[in-house]
């Protein structure tokens, strides 16, 4: 029959042609055309990717021609090459496991990124991929060219980590380099070690760039930023090595030193920068002028991290611009402590009279006359739980900064009146004591003084005249407004207003006469000059002398502090000064021990 053809079937039957399936249609079954191979090896071959077919061993047995081009081997067959050696597999061995578990079945694909050397001297990134191919022995190498993607990536990451305005390193990119530092020289052999930080601001920039603006302010952080940049260039190169400039912020810069030789490589550099930037800067004409402080630290890498290195580098550079500016300062762990220590005390005063760890301690105020007790000066003391007990000079300073010292004044005030008022109910029958209480001036500026006081007296009954408030002499003598006002309207109310530590501020005698005050305490300073009786210091004696005369002409009393010999005793008596206060007498004490002194006087010859 036409178009059609027999076979043999089992058991001789003729079957025909048509039942069996014919090659075009076989072909179509499995969905794919005879001439398809032949289109994929067109596709392959025309294809711009750069690939080529490996076998098992990672040998070659294609290439395009995309390939020869990219590796720069146009016109070289490169069947039976390795694979890993033309595309530099070989050289990292975690990347050559991965690869060689592809070739091996053991894993299903592989990529990575490596840096080619073309034959022309450039250096091409290829990102590198190795898969197997389906129902099939080979695999599949391709090799894409991705420098361009690199290179924009760097150009955006260096726009990232660089500052705009004077191209230098920014805050980000010098903790990166920070931390990879103190990282790699942990366990570097041929470290030193050590690391080193100059921490640097500008003195009286913000007075610039308010003044002359925004844009002469950047240009003159652009020049700034030149100086700095040669200086860490020159001390580099002549130490072995380079040193990052960075800024940080603002008019914040910071020079990381790797590989520190020791405080002396620090102190140079840091002095090399000041001397830079004392030569005035000129821009467009215009002569400007900065300083810096600069905060060093020097330190073994061990146990050091970057917080705690820029923590000692910012408290470096506080300190350099409180002792002066222009200057630099080495950071010192025993001043540093101390300040830990003062911060300490600041975050839990407020606390801490809440919770009652203060205490008032007494000294007494002896008369020269008859050597009886006339007063007291109230002491506070505070029983830190941390700290144990401290004086006043370590924690009436930090009150004064932070204004607890008006809710810590309340209380000590209001403590001390009204022991007074018990030790006066105790003995009727003796002369009250005066109770005198030192006070801060902020606590003039920053409560209703007067308002306090009043309510203090009303409510523990103590006369007004038994009170006496203590304000030295540099807050008295700058008085005006509200605190004369507070201090005039005290002493209407019969409290007594004493200058406290006389002779070490102004000492204008003028205001003696325009304020309300009833006493002076001379300061120690004057006292100490009669304590060698075999050398006696005629002018302090004239002095002391003077001033005792002057005070009672004009109605006030005086009481000399540090008394602590009788010597001096007997010196002040016949001078003529009315009451003493001091160690020949006693110390602080508890409220007890006062007890037991009023009545009894002190021998004259004590």
């Amino acid at each position: 029959m036409s178009g059609t053809s027999e076979g043999t079937g089992p058991a001789g039957v003729a079957v025909p042609s048509r039942t069996r399936p014919r090659i075009t249609e076989r072909h179509e079954r499995h969905g794919c055309a005879p001439s398809e191979p032949r289109d994929y090896r067109a596709a392959f071959s025309a294809s711009r990717l750069a690939m080529a077919l490996l076998d098992h061993d990672g040998v070659i047995v294609t290439a395009n021609a995309a390939l020869a081009a990219l590796l720069g081997a146009a016109g070289v067959d490169l069947r039976r090459r390795a694979a890993a050696e033309l595309v530099d597999l070989a050289s990292d061995s975690r990347v050559w496991h991965a690869y060689r578990e592809v070739l091996r079945g053991q894993r299903s694909r592989f990529r990575c990124t490596r840096r080619l050397k073309h034959p022309d001297g450039r250096t091409l990134w290829a990102e590198i991929t190795v898969a197997p191919l389906a129902e099939s022995r080979r695999l599949l190498l391709s090799v894409a060219d991705v420098s361009d993607r690199r290179e924009l990536r760097a150009r955006l990451r260096h726009l990232q980590m660089h500052d705009t305005v004077t191209r230098l390193p920014n805050r980000t990119l010098f903790f990166e380099r920070l931390t990879a530092a103190l990282e790699s020289s942990a366990y570097d052999d041929g470290s030193t070690g050590r690391i080193g930080l100059c921490y640097l601001d500008l003195d009286g920039f913000k007075a610039i760039n308010d003044t002359l603006g925004h844009r002469v302010g950047d240009r003159l952080l652009a020049a700034v930023a030149g100086r700095l940049a040669a200086c860490a260039d020159h001390e580099g190169a002549s130490r072995g090595g380079g040193h990052l400039v960075a800024r940080l912020g603002g008019d914040e810069f910071a020079i990381l030193v790797e590989d520190s030789l020791g405080t002396e490589q620090l102190a140079g550099l840091a002095r090399a920068v000041l001397d830079a930037l004392q030569r005035p800067f000129d821009l467009d004409g215009q002569r400007l002028s900065v300083s810096a402080s600069i905060g060093v630290v020097e330190r073994s890498v061990t146990g050091t991290s970057a917080t705690g290195l820029m923590q000692a580098a910012d408290t470096t550079l506080y300190w350099a611009k409180a002792d002066g500016k222009a200057r630099w300062t080495l950071f010192d762990p025993e001043r540093n402590a101390h300040q830990v220590t003062r911060q300490a005390l600041s975050s839990t005063l407020r606390r801490a009279v809440e919770h009652g760890e203060f205490a008032l301690e007494y000294q007494p105020l002896v008369g020269f006359e008859d050597g009886v007790t006339r007063g007291v000066e109230a002491l506070v003391r505070w029983h830190h739980p941390q700290f144990g007990t401290l004086a006043p000079n370590r924690f009436i300073g930090i009150a004064e900064e932070d204004g607890s010292i008006v809710q810590l004044g309340r209380w000590v005030l209001r403590t001390a009146c009204r022991q007074a008022r018990a030790w006066q109910c105790e003995h009727p029958d003796a002369p009250p004591l005066l109770m005198s209480v030192n006070v801060a001036v902020r606590q003039v500026w920053d409560s209703d003084l007067v308002a306090d006081v009043a309510e203090i007296l009303a409510e523990t009954r103590l006369a007004p005249e038994l009170l006496q408030l203590e304000l030295t002499e540099s807050a008295v003598m700058g008085s005006a407004g509200r605190p004369l006002q507070a201090l005039q309207a005290l002493s209407d109310m019969g409290v007594r207003i004493a200058i406290d530590d006389f002779g070490t501020g102004y000492s204008n005698l003028a205001y003696l006469s325009r304020l309300p005050v009833s006493a002076l305490k001379l300061d120690g300073t004057f006292v100490r000059g009669f304590q060698d009786p075999a050398h006696p210091n005629p002018a302090d004696e004239t002095i002391v002398e003077a001033l005792v005369q002057l005070a009672h002409r004009l109605g006030l009393t005086v009481t000399a502090e540090c008394v602590e010999t009788a010597g001096q005793a007997l010196r002040l008596r016949r001078i003529g000064c009315d009451t003493g206060q001091g160690w020949l007498y006693s110390r602080a004490v508890a409220p007890e021990r006062i007890a037991e002194m009023i009545g009894v006087p002190f021998p004259l010859s004590a």
